[in-house]
Order: structure tokens, then sequence, then C-alpha cells
């Protein structure tokens, strides 16, 4: 009886480190080192990153194979992120695994970035629901650096639908953050702020986007500027609303994300919905997702558990081992990628 292949997957395309070990479709190890040195900066700084990185891997990839309680000789693969991403932080991780690869004479996989995300739901147990979706689905993938719909198809049959046309949504809520006094990264503190908030307070205008494309730019333009007209007239204002000020984003930018899948739902006959990325952990996408297709008939969600939500080695371990099935090998020669694309 052949047993399941070993394949490790390491992410390296922005801040975060990450080595994780699969066995099949079972996760036996996943590390992430958080380089938490980018919030005195307030964003990413890729030379410093890249720094990082060059540090990390070696003791992510120690602690990986310590965890996973296996030997290196017992990896049959090597899979890496290729790209999208920060170019610095790309090139350490694919120079560490080719090095890696090359040491244990074992092949090597390319991951596409924004397809990990999406695949990480093939992993067992990957999602609330506890399942792999079937195919056809529409994935949405929300992140710092993406905010794409993409018809999948098959593994690696996969379609774009609608992107966003400037600031990913991820970005867009750091920027709404910074001046609402709400230090790096944005995200994870606006969502606590906002639990105490009222929601419906503020209404803020929703950009009108042709087709299945999404705009951000205007929004936190519309923001920066309500709130630029208040504290006119009331230098406290921020500080006196702040709770409902997150909480009315947050109604926003579900609301805009939603409406999009909706309408991408209704064009494709498709009406499995996929989340992916970092930004899908946010409690208020979640459960704005979750009631709306409750109230449906025929529709469904899938939702990442929250570790394999931001960027992670489990997500790019899985997408190597699903095309390690189909032998779907790379050459020592690759070199890695920056802007967006989808294979």
């Amino acid at each position: 009886m052949n047993k399941e292949p070993i394949i490790i997957g390491i992410e390296s395309s922005c801040d975060e480190t990450g080595v994780s070990i699969v066995m099949g479709r079972k996760v036996l190890s996943n590390i992430i080192i958080h380089q938490n040195i980018h919030k005195k900066y307030g964003g990413v700084v890729p030379e410093l990153a890249a720094r990082l990185h060059e540090k990390n891997l070696p003791l992510a990839l120690k602690n990986a194979i310590f965890t996973a309680k296996i030997k290196e000789n017992q990896i049959d693969a090597v899979s890496f992120t290729i790209g999208p991403g920060l170019i610095g932080p790309l090139l350490v991780g694919v120079s560490f695994a080719k090095s890696f690869s090359m040491g244990l004479g074992i092949p090597i996989l390319t991951v596409n970035h924004i397809q990990a995300h999406i695949l990480v739901h093939f992993i067992k147990n990957a999602n609330i629901n506890n399942s792999y979706p079937k195919f056809p689905f529409l994935g949405l993938v929300i992140s710092g650096g993406h905010t794409q719909i993409i018809q999948v198809n098959d593994f690696f049959n996969m379609k774009i639908l609608g992107t966003t046309l400037d600031d990913p949504v991820g970005n867009a809520i750091d920027n709404i953050s910074r001046i609402l006094g709400i230090s790096y990264p944005g995200g994870p503190k606006m969502e606590i702020l906002s639990i105490k908030g009222n929601k419906n307070k503020f209404n803020f205008v929703k950009p009108v986007v042709k087709k299945l494309d999404f705009s951000f730019s205007g929004l936190k333009s519309h923001i920066f500027k309500f709130i630029e007209n208040q504290l006119k007239f009331d230098s406290f204002f921020v500080s006196k609303n702040i709770h409902d000020l997150c909480a009315s984003t947050q109604k926003i930018i579900t609301d805009i994300l939603l409406d999009k899948v909706k309408k991408a739902a209704l064009e494709t006959k498709i009406f499995r919905i996929v989340l992916s990325g970092g930004v899908s952990a946010n409690n208020e996408i979640r459960k704005s997702f979750i009631s709306f297709i409750s109230k449906k008939n025929g529709w469904e969600v899938f939702i990442p558990k929250k570790e394999y939500t931001t960027d992670n080695g489990a997500m790019i371990a899985i997408t190597g081992l699903l095309k390690y099935e189909k032998k779907l090998f790379d050459s020592l020669d690759v070199i890695p990628f920056s802007k967006f694309k989808l294979f």
C-alpha cells in the first residue's frame, strides 16, 4: 500500500514566514512566524521583511519538521510561493526552497499565492463546514493585497470574473483605520472596536462600479472627507464615535462584497460561494454571508477556519500536494513574480 505524499509548503510573499508539512490532505504542522516589527512603520517594509525571512525560514523549517514528527528524507516534494507578492521576500523564499530541494534531491512545485488561498479549503477540515466544496464554485479572495471574484471550475482551472480597480479591501481598511487613529494593522483592531458600535449609525456612500469589479478608493476618500468635515465642528468627533465609525465602516465594506458576490452568482448560476484571504477572518463579513445564505435555498457558503485565513504555509503545501498528484513539477530555473496574475 502506497503511503500518502508528504509535501512541505513555504510561504514568504509578504511579512508572514510560513512553513507547513502535509501528509495527503492532513496538516502535520503549520508554523507561522509573524514579523511584528512592521507595526512601528505603519505598514510592511519590503527590505526588512526580506531580511527577517532569511532569519526566520530556517527556524520555521526546523520547528515544522519537529512538530510533524517526521525526518527530512520522508519529504516527497517542496512547494513554495512563486508570486504574486513582494519581490524581495519572494526571492528569499524561492532561494531557500530550491536549496532545500537540491539538498534532498526532491522535486519542486511552484504555487500561485491567490490559487493557494482558494485551495486551502481542500485541507481536511479546513473550513467551518468540515467538508470540501464541490466544483464549480465562486471564490471571493479578500486580503490586504487582493480582492477578486474567481470562478473555480477545477483545482487549476480558474477564471477571474471581477477584481479591484484600485485599492484591495484589506489595504483600504488599514488606511481608513489610520485616519481613525487606529495603529497598524488596523483591521483586527477595527473589528474589536466595532463590537460596541451601531453599524447603522453612519450611512456611507456605496461606490458605483460596473460589472463585477470593485473600487475602494472612492469609499476611502468619502469617509476621509466625512470625518474631516465633522472635525471642523467637533475636534473630539472621532473619539466620541469611534465604535460606531468602525461598525459602520465594516458594514459598508461587507455590503459591497456581498452585493458583488450575489451579482456574480446570479450571472453564472453558480450558488456555491467560497471565501478566503485574511479579511475573511472578519466576523461581520462571516456572519453576513452566513445569514444571507441561510435564507436562500440551494446556496452554499464555505468559510475557512481562522488559522487558514492569513498567509500560511499550509495553503502552499496543499496546493503543492494537488500539483504533485497531477505530476505538475517545475524546474529549478523558475523565478518569482510580483504582479497579480492567475495561471
